[in-house]
Formats: structure tokens, sequence, C-alpha cells
């Protein structure tokens, strides 16, 4: 993911940029850069594809530096990466960094063409750029130009910003990604994280949902969105150089919960031609040389897959058979030349889904990989490999790594059945849009914690909870009760709605928790009607849905979680979020160990 860091102070900031920028390698980058406001005035930029090693060559061949300066490691989003799209982008006297996703930036990037400004990037983070050099020429102070420009960006965002013009501080603001502001005697500093600051400072503000600040020399001002003085606490971070930091949260599971936009973001970015509002998932298998797809993975991608199952049916017409991995070629499936077999794992080093996978290829199949790490085993043995960007994952229990899975999924389904003939170029350009709007919804969902926190309190006392759904909710319930019997030890299970008056029924009586995925949808009333069924046996059910279904269900469920409107397609990415959040707080208010729970590996490299 991509990385941020700042710094305005009295002494030389370039070398110190570059450090920062290396201790972020670890959230991924394709490129990276700096901008600085010498001490002649000028503002000077030195950008380079590829690791830092490049950068610091462009530095050597053009030095610069300066008091004030801020740095970039990028995953490509919108455009290549290229030295052309490498951030930090230029507009006059302005320079920005920015990580995430401008969703309106094709609007933005029209008025700035009715106002003569012509991008010269197909990145959505130059508009940014090019908003706050228009405010200055309309006669704004860069503070006031600042918060204009960023009043009109929809999407999530971590963006710094420096003017040439007023050297003496950074502007900055957040929308669904992470950014810190650290404090120093003499200097101010901004991050994506406290790892970039480690040996500067380990003073530092975690700026919340919305905040802009203004850091100058050993200083910062906070506003909130509506621009009122916020006053935000000033934490003491334990980060080293070279270690991951939970940063402002208690454990790593939940920072991470909270990384999923980000995640999300940079998945997308690597599927999806905004411009063309299609999918760039052509090269991995020829779909139409392909009459069944093997899916098979371990767990959490397990059901990742499982979700999957549906959009391929639904949106390829694809048959689909999914298994466990470690069960998969011990029941010798029958698989021929006309079988593409897709493998899921974080790490891309589950043993038994590397099992199942050469076995496929021994059967002559042609086999693709959903994996997080490029370099693991799976990924180079793999036909073809379509790579999540989620970063490094700490917790044990799979959050972020989860709904990665599922974005690259999606994307592939829906290419999928544009090649198929299944979907039409238009359907393919509302995926995309539906698609592209995750990060910030997904944002949205994690909204509710407050509300899950006081409902996880009751779940603590619970011996057994029973999680339902149907369609993609069904495997999504069988993913929550995963979650919470591995971080709280609370017995769950999770099961398809309708299996109900088929043994699982006998298990409720007065008190017995039942928590429902269940955003309104053609199977909304069978789900309802399932709902009464355990209520009328003494349930509490807690209830995932939507307005309408709240509305529908208000007399039956206690605890009713609701999630913001979202399209269809992209509900099971975005319900993600309450169901992993009420799996963390029980935990987490029974002091468990969330982030190493009991008996657990975060990469399960033996049978």
């Amino acid at each position: 993911m991509c990385g941020i860091v700042g710094i305005v102070g009295s002494s030389t900031v370039t070398e110190r940029l570059v450090e920062g920028l290396r201790r972020l390698e670890y959230r991924g980058y394709d490129s990276s850069g700096i901008a600085v406001i010498t001490r002649e005035g000028a503002l000077e930029r030195r950008r380079a594809p590829g690791k830092i090693s490049g950068l610091d060559q462009a530095i050597a061949a053009a030095p610069a530096d300066g008091a004030v300066g801020i740095g970039h490691t990028r995953w490509a989003t919108h455009g290549a990466p290229t030295l052309q799209n490498a951030h930090p982008h230029v507009s006059g006297a302005v320079a920005i960094v920015h990580n995430g996703i401008i969703e309106n930036y094709a609007e933005l990037r029209e008025e700035l063409k009715a106002e003569g400004i012509t991008c010269t990037t197909p990145t959505d983070s130059e508009v940014i750029a090019h908003l706050i050099a228009s405010g200055l020429k309309r006669g704004l102070d860069m503070a006031a130009a600042f918060h204009a420009a960023v009043d009109r960006l929809r999407g999530a965002y971590a963006l710094a910003a420096l003017n040439q013009e007023a050297p003496d501080a950074l502007y900055v603001a957040r929308s669904g990604c992470p950014l810190v502001v650290g404090l120093g005697e003499t200097e101010g500093y901004v991050g994506s994280d406290s790892l970039a600051l480690a040996g500067w400072t380990n003073k530092v503000i975690y700026l919340e949902e919305g905040d802009r600040a203004i850091v100058t020399a050993g200083d910062v001002r906070i506003v909130d969105e509506a621009q009122r003085p916020a006053n935000r606490e000033v934490h003491v971070s334990r980060a080293v150089a070279g270690f991951a930091d939970k940063g402002e949260y208690r454990h790593f599971m939940e920072k991470e919960i909270h990384e999923q936009p980000d995640a999300i973001a940079h998945t997308l970015s690597r599927y999806v031609d905004i411009d063309a509002g299609r999918f760039t998932t052509d090269g991995l298998l020829d779909w139409n040389d392909v009459n069944r797809l093997l899916g098979t993975a371990c767990g959490t991608a397990f059901y990742a897959a499982s979700i999957g199952k549906y959009w391929f049916e639904k949106y390829a017409r694809l048959s689909v058979e999914i298994d466990v991995a470690s069960e998969f070629r011990y029941r010798d499936p029958v698989i021929g030349p006309k079988d593409a077999a897709l493998f899921i794992s974080q790490s891309g080093e589950t043993a038994d889904t590397l099992a199942a996978l050469r076995y496929c290829k021994a059967a002559g199949a042609r086999t693709l990989a959903v994996v997080n790490v490029l370099e693991s085993t799976i990924a180079r043995e793999a036909d073809a490999i379509a790579q999540t960007q989620a970063g490094p994952e700490i917790g044990v229990a799979s959050t972020k790594a989860f709904t990665a899975q599922l974005t690259a999924i999606a994307c592939l389904a829906i290419g999928a059945g544009r090649t198929r003939g299944v979907l039409t170029h238009e359907d393919e350009a509302r995926f995309v849009t539906a698609l592209l709007e995750a990060p910030r919804l997904i944002n949205a969902a994690l909204a509710v914690e407050p509300q899950i926190e006081k409902i996880a309190q009751r779940l603590t006392q619970a011996r057994d909870v029973l999680y339902l759904g149907r369609g993609v909710y069904h495997p999504l319930a069988m993913e929550g009760a995963l979650k919470l019997k591995e971080i709280s030890y609370i017995h769950a299970e999770g099961y398809a709605a309708g299996e109900l008056k088929h043994g699982p029924i006998a298990l409720i009586e007065e008190g017995t928790p039942v928590v429902v995925a269940a955003p309104h949808d053609a199977l909304f009333e069978k789900t309802l009607s399932n709902m009464q069924e355990v209520a009328a046996r003494g349930a509490e059910i807690i209830l995932i849905t939507d307005e309408k279904g709240a509305a529908l269900a208000v007399d039956t469920a206690e605890h009713i979680v609701i999630m913001p409107e979202c399209p269809e397609f992209i509900r099971p990415i975005v319900a993600a979020a309450p169901i992993q959040l009420l799996a963390y707080h029980t935990a987490s208010l029974k002091g468990t160990d969330v982030d190493q729970p009991r008996n657990l590996a975060k990469s399960v490299t033996v049978e």
C-alpha cells in the first residue's frame, strides 16, 4: 500500500525522507519520490519507478535538499507505475502526495479543463494539486485553498501538501486512509503510520476520520471536517524502525480491520481500468476455454472462494466447485483439460492449498492463484497470479486479507462474465462503479463500531452462538462464526438459514445469540421467516442489514446493525466489517490474545 512521509523544521530533510520511505517499504510500492523546498526557495522534485534504490540514484544525480519536504511510495492505482505517474504531483508552487482513490476525479478533471488546466497524467491524485493551485490563483491563502480542494474530494484519501510560497508548513487531511502527525521539539512530521517516524519522535497524533491539519515546526493545528478546532490526544509511540506498529490501536487485528478501505482500493488498482470502465483480468485465463472452475482454499480463504462461487456462477455462468484444500485431492477428483483451478491463500505458503495446486497441475488443469505475497511458493508455481494488495497482515485472524481476496475474486468473476459474453460492456462499467465505491462504503460500515462494542458485551457471556445467512451471506455467516471461534474461544457455527429446521434449531434456547447477515435482497423475506422461527424459541437476534431490512425486522431482532446502502454486488464485502468487529470486540472484552490466539499460526505450512 502507498506510504506517506513529511518533515517540516530547520535541518535538512532529503536523507530522512528517504529513510522514512524505506520504513514504509513493507506496505508495498512500485515507485517513489520526494519534493522539497530548498533554502533558496525553489520547489524540487525527484522521482523514480521501481525500488527506492532508483530514487537514491535520482537524488545522487541531482541533489536537492531543504528544511521542508514530502515523500511517497506508490502502489499504482490510476495509471501505470511510471516516472510520470509517480508522486509527488506538482502544480505551480504546490506539491502533493496522496494515498487512496478519488472517486470523482474525472468530474474534477473536466472542471479543471474548463478553467484551462490540463492534467498531464492519468492519475486521480494530480487533480488535488491542481485544485489547490487553482484556489491560490483565485487569491486564497494556502490554508483556504487546501480546505477548498479537500471539500471537493469524494473517496478515500490521506494526503499531504506543501507550498513553495509558504514553506513553513505541511497541509494534511485524511478520510478512510490512516495518517499520523508527529511532534518534535523543533520539527513536525507526517507519516502513514508511526513506524515512518520512528527515531525522530515518539509523540504522535493519530488523525481521526475527516481531520485536517497544518503541521509546522514543533506544532500542529487540527480541525475536523467542518473546520472546527479539534483537540486530539498525543500518544507515545512504541514503534521501532524495522518493526510493525499497532499505532493508536490495541491490537493489530483492530488496526487491520480499519485498514480495509486502503487494502481494497489498492487491490482494485491492479484489476480495474477506471477510465475505460472495465476490468483488466483478460490475460490471466482464457475464460472462453474453461468449462468448469475448481476453487480450493483453507479457513477464511475458503469462505472467500465460496462467496466467489456465487459471483462466478451468476455473472459468468461458469460452473464452480469449491473444496477445502485439505480434503480436495484425497477424494480423487475428476479433472479434465477444460477445467481451471483457483487457489486462494494470504501467505501463498498454505501447505494443503499448495498440494492441491500441484495435484491440479499434474492433472492438466490451468491454475490461477489469488495470493498476497508475490514471492510465495503458490504464486511461483501457479500458471497465473491475481495478487491482492492487502499489505502485511500481522493478526492471525484474517480481516483485510479476506476482503482484499473478495475484491480480487469479484474482479475476476466480472471479467470472466464479460469475456464469456454474459455481461455487456455497460454491465461491466456498472460493476466497476460499484466496486470503486467499496473502500468508502466499508469505511462507512466501520462507523457502527461503538454499537458493535456494546453488543459484544452480551456475547462475552454466551456459550454458543449461531450465525445464519442465505446466498452469499451463508459463507459470510460461516466466516463470522470462524472469527468468533478463533479469537474469543466461544463455540460458534455458521449455517444456511434454510437449514435451521433440519437440525440446528434444536440448539436454540432462551437467550441463545443468533447473528444474521441479511441486507435486503430477494431472499430477505425467507431469512426474516427463519429469524422469526428462532425468535419464537427465545433466541436473541443480532441482525446485520440495511435501512430497508431494518424496517422490516424491527419487531424481530433485539439488535440491528445498519450497513450503509450499497450496490448488491459489493454487499458481502461491506458486511464483512461489522462481522469482524463483533468478533474482535467480544474477544477483546474477554481479554484473550486477539492477535495470536492459542494453537493457531498465521501461515499453516504443514498438513
